[in-house]
């Protein structure tokens, strides 16, 4: 069974920094891609960034700034480390896995709520 557990999301001011956690079990973690996207309310699904089964990362334009993804092999976690943060990053974040050598395996945790506020 697979299973993305999200975690490390809460209340954080503006400016202040958070970083989110993405633990995958019952998927090969070397063979796949991950991904990270968010959904703020009455908004469409978008994504952040990823990162290849080789390190690789690639961010959506406008978070490569601000964001940086990483992920662990040891641990089968991905890492979502977010700066500066502003009101309008306000969402669900989303962690994504997509086999790089097989299409259609492709999975989402539940996600995690992010709020931006003073």
């Amino acid at each position: 069974q697979v299973q993305l557990v999200e975690s490390g999301g809460g209340l954080v001011q503006p400016g202040g920094s958070l970083r989110l956690s993405c633990a995958a079990s019952g998927i090969i973690f070397r063979l796949y891609a991950m991904g990270w996207y968010r959904q703020a309310p009455g908004k469409q699904r978008e994504l952040v960034g990823s990162i290849t089964s080789g390190g690789s990362s690639n961010y959506a334009a406008s978070f490569k700034d601000r964001f940086t993804i990483s992920r662990e092999k040891a641990k089968n976690t991905v890492y979502l480390q977010m700066s500066s943060l502003k009101p309008e990053d306000t969402a669900v974040y989303y962690c994504h896995a997509r086999n790089e050598y097989k299409r259609g395996y492709d999975y989402w945790g539940q996600g995690t709520q992010v709020t931006v506020s003073s």
